[in-house]
């Protein structure tokens, strides 16, 4: 039998230094020697809510607990099955618990049970630089804390330090021993704003399974905004069909579909709910504490259920809904006719404030549902108003995936956009001297604009779709009126003619062309629904649209052309670029015509950060989109954790990331316009700071700001 001996810090250890290297350098090996497996994961969490206010409705369903009841305990036994080199498919094959509202591990904790902790840059998607990278001496200190013998192998105990205070570093320690460098237990204490996770992770020892954690016990802490809430999670893996990485890897007939990598499927029809069936699958036996918990559950749920035998449950659905319904996200089904999910009605995370547009809101609807073949519908319907403009703006969206393996499907939208006035008039005062080319100096007559798109798109092949249809407007002069001129003497008769015969009302009819395409999609197969991944290439665009006189009462003629090419590509450790460059014209335009790009355009609802924060010009007045017949765009993002602020982690340690912007703008009478900029993301806001110049000259500094809690 094996003995242990600790022996603590002698003259028999081997310098830190050389530890260090066996440890890094063999976890680069044991990072990719798993090919794939399928194995059962039973997942225990206990819930104990020591302090609550109302803000517990906003957080995540993670947090959130049965009414009355203060100790949650809730069980699963899921199905996981992994492939290279990190893409994992999890179905909840049986779930129980002490809560009326039962439902599988949530999107915050569910990466924790899906560590590789050999991996080379991040855990847990790029949220935590691993301690285990290759250049991980660059954020973290390591000190040998002991060292035993069992048998003939030597362990070493070794704590992590991070050199600086950050939530995407880790601390903690890990056991490794000599003989292989494997490490068999790792600690990590992991914070963010509103938690803190000290996570203890127990590795396999038998044949493969060394590699691979078996046991998960976290403990999960929330103390935050009045709210005290400590939870544990006790998780098991029992493996199967563990395939080792060979020599000549295994490739599908086709290299970019990863379909044999996404076996599994959830099927909520099948999963067991049970107590008696759950009991028989529990891989553990549950402690006399946790038996209480159920047994007086049991007693609560009767009496709430029944009161002088009545059911209550009516009025349970009714007040928990209406609650829902103010509070947070939810969903109605419809049974066979689909279901609708609703954003917040009072959310302030729906609110988003920039330099230029100031303070707006949304709300989002979404209606789907899924007929045979995996064909599905979407309609979003959504609303916004601008605070600063009192302007209210809506528009509803919908998609009929017919056939959804060719990603073929009939779109059709139709709303109000963006506020816009005749380009016609900015082309025939262009004469007008610089000085006095100033839109705060113009009255301009604006149009109010009502759209209808309607079109039909199809991927040909691989990555490359080709989307046709039609796109109408419909633009209404908001107070019909002459435009004034500073020097009427200065124009043309001509030009004259043209302000004075301006109509109050323009349509335009225009088929649409659009063509994407993204050289190395990566895709899988759910059923018969193709499933886009990732690609290591840029996606490029191509848009054509040519309005034609007469047809519906059209009034004008045109053509756009639009290039775009966007991409975003990680340089490791956290540390990400995103690229778009593009250019569009107007030509042979005949009569009143509206510059209204498609690429170059302002959104006229609030969105997440990173739906628009890289990709458009935050301080540049909304005009300009519409006022020039040609463009030249290009945009630089460079995101890393440690930028300027690293050395005052001590005082900044909320900080997610940094951000650097630069943003370029060629039009006429604006060449150049450049914005730069610098942003931070936290967990519960992003927020940036800009300075704009136009023409090598100053212009302006602006401010965004966005709430993100629980969006991360």
């Amino acid at each position: 039998m094996a003995t242990e001996i600790n022996i603590g810090l002698n003259k028999h250890q081997k310098p830190m230094d050389s530890i260090l290297d066996s440890i890094l350098c063999n976890s680069a090996l044991y990072e990719k020697i798993i090919e794939s497996y399928d194995a059962q994961l039973y997942i225990k969490r206990s819930m104990k809510v020591k302090k609550k206010n109302f803000l517990l409705y906003f957080a995540p369903y993670t947090l959130r607990q049965a009414q009355k009841v203060k100790n949650n305990i809730t069980e699963s036994i899921n199905e996981l099955h992994y492939t290279a080199p990190n893409i994992y498919d999890q179905r909840v094959k049986a779930i129980y618990g002490n809560n009326l509202y039962l439902q599988g591990v949530t999107n915050i904790i569910a990466p924790y049970f899906k560590i590789n902790i050999y991996s080379s840059s991040s855990l847990l998607y790029n949220k935590l630089i691993s301690p285990l990278a290759s250049n991980a001496r660059n954020h973290y200190t390591y000190r040998l804390d002991s060292l035993w013998k069992i048998g003939d192998g030597t362990f070493y105990k070794i704590k992590i330090i991070p050199k600086n205070l950050s939530y995407q570093l880790v601390s903690g320690y890990m056991i490794v021993e000599d003989r292989s460098w494997k490490v068999r237990e790792l600690y990590l204490m992991v914070s963010s704003e509103y938690m803190h996770y000290n996570i203890r992770i127990f590795m396999g020892r038998e044949k493969g399974e060394e590699y691979l954690p078996v046991k998960f016990d976290i403990d999960e802490f929330v103390n935050s905004m009045g709210n005290v809430i400590n939870t544990n999670y006790t998780a098991l893996l029992t493996y199967k069909n563990i395939c080792l990485a060979t020599s000549v890897p295994i490739r599908t007939k086709n290299k970019y579909d990863l379909s044999e990598a996404f076996s599994l499927s959830c099927d909520k029809d099948s999963c067991i709910t049970d107590s008696l069936q759950f009991s028989r699958l529990r891989p553990i036996p549950l402690s006399e504490k946790e038996k209480t918990l159920y047994r007086d559950y049991f007693i609560f749920k009767d009496s709430f259920y029944y009161s002088n035998g009545k059911i209550k449950k009516k009025d349970l659905n009714f007040w928990g809904q209406a609650g829902e319904l103010l509070l947070k996200s939810y969903t109605i089904d419809f049974s066979s006719l689909g279901s609708v999910r609703c954003s917040p009605i009072i959310n302030p995370f729906l609110l988003n404030y920039s330099h230029n547009d100031g303070l707006s809101y949304r709300q989002e609807f979404k209606y789907n549902r899924l007929f045979a073949d995996d064909r599905l519908l979407r309609v979003v319907p959504k609303v916004g108003y601008n605070f600063k403009r009192s302007e209210f703006y809506w528009s509803v969206n919908s998609d009929y995936d017919y056939c959804p393996a060719r990603r073929a499907s009939i779109h059709f939208s139709f709303g109000n956009g963006n506020r816009i006035y005749s380009s016609k008039v900015v082309e025939k005062i262009k004469d007008i001297p610089d000085s006095l080319f100033n839109f705060d100096k113009l009255n301009l007559e604006y149009f109010n604009d009502l759209y209808f798109d309607i079109n039909h798109s199809k991927e040909v092949i691989n990555g490359l779709y080709i989307k046709a249809g039609v796109t109408i407007h419909q633009r209404d002069a908001i107070k019909p009126s002459k435009i004034y001129v500073p020097q009427p003497s200065s124009i043309s008769q001509n030009e004259q003619d043209l302000l004075d015969g301006l109509k109050n009302r323009y349509i335009s009819f225009a088929p649409r062309l659009q063509i994407s395409w993204t050289p190395g999609q990566y895709y899988y197969l759910n059923g018969k629904r193709k499933i886009n991944l990732y690609s290591r290439y840029p996606t490029f665009s191509f848009d054509y649209e040519r309005g034609i006189k007469g047809i519906m009462s059209s009034t004008g003629q045109y053509e756009r052309i639009e290039f775009d090419m966007q991409h975003h590509f990680t340089l490791g450790l956290l540390q990400s670029i995103y690229l778009r460059a593009g250019t569009g014209a107007f030509t042979n335009t005949h009569e009143l015509y509206f510059v209204d790009y498609v690429n170059l355009s302002k959104n006229n609802l609030p969105v997440g950060w990173y739906d628009d924060i890289g990709g458009v010009f935050q301080l540049l007045d909304s005009r300009w989109y519409n006022s020039s017949k040609k463009y030249l765009r290009a945009h630089l993002t460079y995101q890393s954790p440690f930028l300027w602020l690293k050395h005052m982690k001590k005082y900044t340690s909320y900080v997610i990331n940094e951000r650097i912007y630069l943003n370029l703008l060629s039009v006429p009478h604006l060449n150049p316009y450049v914005e730069l900029g610098y942003g931070i993301g936290t967990h519960v806001f992003d927020a940036g700071a800009f300075v704009s110049f136009e023409k090598n000259s100053f212009k302006q500094i602006g401010f965004k700001f966005t709430f993100e809690l629980f969006n991360r």
